[in-house]
């Protein structure tokens, strides 16, 4: 059985590295092999890991739908193929990504094909990470159907608290079975005040703890290098893996 992580929050929360970080956290306690699952809309955990995309399901989704598939091949071995093609693979942890919403027009029967087919893939993995857009709509409707640990990431302002506390209600109401949530609070320059702890708590959400601003990694960012890269003694780094030690087991 598979364990799966999955992270959400709104834009510019640092969500996806966080993600990226994560998915370094389990391989360097031997966790692995991992599988990254990229359901953002804007897709970006690639850059993150330093890998190159060339296909996504959502591309695979769409041939489908306009019938493009060669002659004396069934739906089902075509979207098989397609998936393996959209696997990108790396040491210790291997990457999937959703790719843009579909557009006008039934999508069921591929929906249907697909979701089947990521099933089957998940099981391989020990442990799924998962990039989520702030909606969950993906995590819903296409991927793994039970979310372990919901990390909501949120900035230091009440107006990303606020944001969190939405994303926490919706993933509430969606039939997605999350086993616990956990608010993240990233890009801090201090530790979080009594007041802001309050309203976590009084929200119904688990404080996991507080990730501090950090050059570095805006530097990389800058640099367009990896932040899955940044060094393990990096002080946000191990931060992040504190937290991480404390929640998955």
């Amino acid at each position: 059985m598979s364990f799966s992580i999955a992270l959400a929050g709104k834009g510019g929360t640092g969500k996806t590295t966080i993600s990226g970080l994560l998915i370094k956290y389990l391989a360097t306690k031997g966790k692995t092999p991992v599988l990254a699952v990229d359901a953002d809309s804007n897709a970006n955990l690639n850059e993150v890991l330093g890998l190159k995309v060339a296909e996504t399901l959502g591309n695979a989704r769409e041939e489908m739908k306009k019938g493009v598939v060669p002659g004396g091949m069934t739906k089902d071995v075509f979207m098989s193929m397609k998936l393996e093609h959209a696997i990108v693979e790396a040491s210790g942890h291997d990457l999937i990504v959703m790719g843009q919403p579909e557009g006008a027009g039934c999508y069921c029967a591929a929906n249907t094909l697909l979701t089947g087919f990521l099933e089957r893939l998940t099981d391989n993995y020990p442990y799924i990470v998962i990039d989520n857009e702030a909606g969950m709509e993906h995590i819903s409707r296409l991927t793994t159907k039970n979310v372990d640990i919901l990390l909501i990431v949120s900035d230091t302002s009440r107006r990303g608290l606020q944001a969190a506390f939405r994303i926490s209600d919706l993933a509430k109401n969606l039939n997605i079975g999350v086993g616990q949530s956990y608010i993240i609070m990233n890009r801090c320059k201090e530790e979080p005040s009594d007041e802001i702890l309050n309203m976590i708590k009084n929200a119904g959400i688990q404080f996991a703890g507080a990730i501090p601003e950090d050059k570095a990694l805006y530097e990389y960012d800058l640099k367009g290098m990896p932040s899955i890269e940044l060094p393990v003694d990096n002080y946000m780094v191990k931060a992040v893996f504190e937290i991480f030690d404390r929640i998955i087991k």
